[in-house]
């Protein structure tokens, strides 16, 4: 079963309480206009190993943003589907999973620990009026008691700020695509969106695509070399998505195969920001790279987008983001 009232809220941070070892959650006070809500984010997984994968992007650019901005303050519900402004870790193509690195919450020394990683940038927003934070997770409230935290009334809140599928066990029931957490900050002054993903290490990275039920995937070999996981194998290099001109038959996405091994590319797909699918065929050569030209039904929307590589398993082998701010110059390829 999903999350139920999966959203993203957005609001000022005017307080914040660390993790500690009996409430191993980093606690945000957010305000919008006229209610109080509490950030609950977990720092330690009750499951082996306890320590979270973390990963901050300080720089953060996906086409989303643009459409976030505009939000009012407040709590908004958010359906669970591609195109929108729902996360999904592995098809929204947020970040570089590789990037990812697993934390303990609390570590003598400074700087060095999950509480501490959240905590600097909690605190540069909270010193800044123009400043706001987005949680995308699952809402509690509005409660008849006051907040356990914060002691504001009602009690109102978000929490599964992290990944929220690929998971076994007694967390399965909580399985869903297009409903991952995570909590992005927006610094206007700097024209700076700071980007802050949790992800369970009991989580499997690949998941079913109707109910997020975990993938184990295994190695498959590449012509004569070990087997490998499919990840990144073949990358998303470049994409014309503005061609002079009429776009329809005259985009394209350029493929690179960083193995030493020729690939076969028949019943692998090119899958565009709704999941239109191009099922490729052909072979790339060990170390080249080849320009894929796409149909009219996969569409490389100029006001941004995503691009997936699929393979025949129907498992992502790599995926990129663009913004509309790079989609502007006709005729331009975008490079990865």
């Amino acid at each position: 079963m999903p999350l139920k009232n999966y959203g993203v809220l957005k609001g000022r941070p005017v307080g914040r309480r660390l993790a500690i070892t009996s409430n191993a959650h980093y606690q945000v006070h957010l305000v919008s206009e006229d209610t109080d809500y509490r950030i609950a984010i977990n720092v330690k997984s009750q499951l082996e190993p306890s320590e979270l994968e973390y990963l901050v992007d300080e720089n953060f650019s996906h086409p989303i943003l643009t459409d976030l901005t505009d939000l009012p303050l407040g709590f908004k519900e958010l359906e669970r589907n591609p195109g929108g402004l729902a996360l999904d870790f592995i098809r929204g193509n947020l970040f570089d999973r590789t990037k990812m690195i697993p934390l303990p919450f609390e570590v003598p020394g400074a700087d060095n620990d999950l509480n501490e990683k959240i905590d600097k940038y909690v605190q540069r927003a909270m010193s800044d009026e123009l400043a706001h934070i987005y949680a995308f997770g699952e809402r509690w409230g509005p409660e008849t008691i006051k907040d356990k935290i914060f002691g504001f009334l009602p009690g109102n809140g978000i929490h599964d700020i992290h990944m929220n599928q690929g998971n076994a066990g007694r967390f399965a029931k909580d399985n869903g695509v297009w409903q991952d957490g995570g909590m992005l900050i927006h610094f206007p002054l700097d024209n700076r969106w700071i980007a802050i993903f949790l992800k369970f290490q009991s989580q499997t990275w690949h998941s079913e695509d109707d109910l997020g039920t975990p993938i184990h995937t295994l190695p498959e070999p590449i012509g004569s070399q070990p087997p490998i996981k499919p990840d990144y194998v073949v990358r998303i290099v470049a994409a014309l998505v503005n061609p002079v001109g009429a776009d329809a038959g005259k985009e394209t996405v350029t493929l690179l195969n960083t193995s030493p091994e020729a690939i076969e590319l028949t019943g692998w797909a090119i899958a565009d920001k709704l999941k239109n699918k191009y099922m490729l065929s052909g072979t790339v050569a060990a170390g080249a790279a080849v320009i894929v030209t796409l149909p009219p039904n996969v569409q490389l929307s100029k006001k941004g987008g995503l691009i997936t590589l699929l393979n025949k398993q129907g498992l992502k082998v790599d995926g990129v983001s663009y913004t509309q701010k790079q989609a502007q110059r006709e005729g331009w390829t975008i490079v990865f």
